[in-house]
């Protein structure tokens, strides 16, 4: 999934970056996207109510165009968020220069911003790194990296996935169909995206799909990757999903294709689950899968009430296999729960059975098992067939210290 190579990069995109002095740090801060023609567009955001400037003009350009995106300007460093309607002006002019760059309609640019929230954008400065950033231009593996590089914020390491599948066309001819991401999420991480520190995450492909079929890919593709994730609990102002089809390899895709929503869907929990596994002081990524629940959306309360809760989160950063946490939680989840019904396993360990200890419980065995920088929590409630899998991390002193200092 990350095989970074020029044959693994979908065709009809250029990709560069940028300093454009954002970042105290001096590092590279602004990133571009830029499709050869008009690019056939989904997303999603998030659903926080207080949200950044550039997504009420994403929304507003999306709609304006129909469903179609020119370039993704993404800037880190600044959210550009709770700035009132110094936010919007920001947004809106930096999609006027870059429209003006590269000779499209300001409604076809797509701005994304990450960084602190309530601290003025200065545009200009984006404006002013603009010629240089696109004469850098290219669609190599590399300038892929260096976009991906650029919108980083607390983030330890990049984040990319890839896959390739073949489709067969009417007439018999088979097409390459390549998928690719990056993205960025390490603090502020509970995605509750629609329709149903920040995290954003751009999908490019080089099949031709209308908008309206890319959108039904992309509703279904969250609900089990980016919705099914959380290190801290916190839903971010600016939660963005691009998904983007160029339309270069030739190859057709309609709605419903069963192996373009698998190497989709592919693509995306390997991103979702990057995310996790870089959150802000994570000693551990914890797989939990609820199984018997009354339906799935019992089985999804129950994951994330666990996902959110600190006593287990710290029991798990101090690797305690305190399973009457998981209990309690799980009782508070809102979820229907029969309490003497409840089994729990750490991997293929029974910790919990009948809603208390299993008579084989081995708290060193456990312990030993949740030592591991990844471990699977499976839960069975005994009510119904419902099910999830969602991803989540401990809490540790580090998370405490990232986030104390974050803005000073």
């Amino acid at each position: 999934m990350r095989d970074l190579s020029n044959g693994s990069i979908p065709r009809g995109f250029r990709f560069g970056a940028a300093k454009a002095g954002l970042k105290a740090s001096g590092r590279p801060d602004f990133a571009l996207i830029v499709a050869d023609e008009p690019a056939s567009a989904a997303a999603a955001f998030t659903s926080n109510r207080v949200i950044a400037a550039p997504l009420v003009v994403d929304k507003e350009n999306l709609t304006a165009t129909g469903g179609r995106v020119r370039v993704a300007a993404i800037n880190a460093g600044n959210a550009n968020c709770a700035a009132g309607e110094a936010g919007l002006q920001a947004a809106r002019a930096t999609c006027a220069a870059v429209a003006q760059t590269f000779g499209c309609r300001a409604e076809e640019v797509f701005p994304s911003s990450t960084g602190i929230i309530g601290v003025p954008l200065p545009a200009e400065k984006l404006i002013a790194a603009l010629p240089e950033l696109a004469e850098s231009l290219g669609c190599e593996s590399s300038h892929f990296s260096e976009a991906a590089h650029a919108i980083l914020t607390t983030d330890l390491v990049e984040k990319m996935a890839f896959a390739r599948l073949e489709i067969k066309s009417g007439d018999g001819a088979v097409s390459e169909v390549r998928i690719a991401a990056f993205g960025k999420g390490s603090g502020m991480i509970h995605p509750q995206l629609v329709p149903h520190a920040t995290m954003l995450v751009y999908v490019l492909t080089d099949a031709a799909v209308e908008p309206g079929d890319l959108d039904g890919y992309l509703r279904a593709v969250v609900e089990v990757s980016f919705n099914r994730i959380s290190v801290d609990g916190d839903t971010s102002t600016n939660d963005t999903v691009l998904l983007l089809a160029s339309g270069a390899s030739g190859a057709r895709i309609g709605a419903g294709d069963a192996a373009f929503a698998a190497a989709l869907t592919e693509v995306c929990t390997s991103m979702a689950r990057q995310v996790v596994a870089d959150g802000e002081g994570a000693t551990h990524v914890v797989e939990l899968r609820v199984g018997g629940a009354a339906n799935d959306a019992d089985a999804l309360r129950v994951a994330k009430a666990i996902a959110h809760s600190p006593l287990v989160k710290t029991a798990w950063a101090g690797c305690d296999p305190n399973w009457g946490r998981l209990v309690a939680t799980i009782g508070y989840s809102g979820a229907q729960v029969d309490p003497g019904r409840i089994d729990i396993r750490f991997g293929e360990l029974q910790i919990c059975r009948d809603g208390g200890r299993a008579a084989e419980f081995d708290e060193a065995a456990a312990h030993e098992y949740i030592s591991q920088r990844e471990f699977s929590i499976s839960i069975d409630l005994h009510q119904g067939k419902g099910s999830c899998v969602f991803w989540t991390t401990d809490l540790t002193h580090q998370y405490i210290s990232i986030n104390a200092d974050y803005s000073t």
